[in-house]
């Protein structure tokens, strides 16, 4: 069956059913409306729109399903506390290490917008990543666009309140 998925500035893009597998909220929302009962290669009745995701994003979003179409579906995990965010398939990081941090992000939040847990965790893995490269938190703030909003006093009042925390 063909989907179409429209984006918030309304470019539309059409997909196979059998793409969408790893995206949650469109697999709840087909089965809501009863679309799974279509005829094979017939096209959805209306398109998916998709209000949080921009096209631009949609599309990378997109390439990653398709990337990934034999893969299993992500389960939930129990959290066993443990973090490693070195273990990205070489695929996933080939995928995501043309994107700047902006574009990045943007494909985090539509990818947790769409419910799909592996582009999830490898945005969030990735975003992890550039923060443990920086050495401080002016190359933070560069890395991530973050404008200082601090006068020098706050500043210093905040270093003083947090001395323990210094090397």
């Amino acid at each position: 069956m063909q989907l179409t998925l429209t984006s918030s500035d309304e470019q539309s893009f059409q997909v196979d059913r059998e793409i969408l597998k790893h995206a949650g909220t469109i697999e709840t929302l087909i089965t809501s409306m009863n679309l799974d009962d279509a005829e094979e290669g017939a096209a959805a009745p209306m398109p998916i729109p998709l209000p949080n995701v921009n096209g631009t994003t949609l599309e990378v979003i997109i390439e990653w399903l398709i990337m990934h179409k034999e893969d299993p579906i992500k389960e939930e995990k129990e959290d066993d506390g443990e973090r490693n965010s070195e273990d990205i398939d070489q695929k996933d990081k080939d995928f995501v290490k043309e994107f700047g941090q902006a574009k990045v992000i943007e494909v985090m939040l539509g990818a947790n917008y769409l419910d799909i847990k592996g582009l999830l965790e490898v945005t969030i893995k990735t975003i992890a990543n550039m923060l443990k490269a920086c050495k401080d938190h002016e190359q933070i703030r560069s890395t991530f666009g973050i404008k200082n909003d601090f006068t020098p006093e706050e500043e210093a009042q905040i270093r003083k309140e947090n001395e323990w925390c210094e090397n």
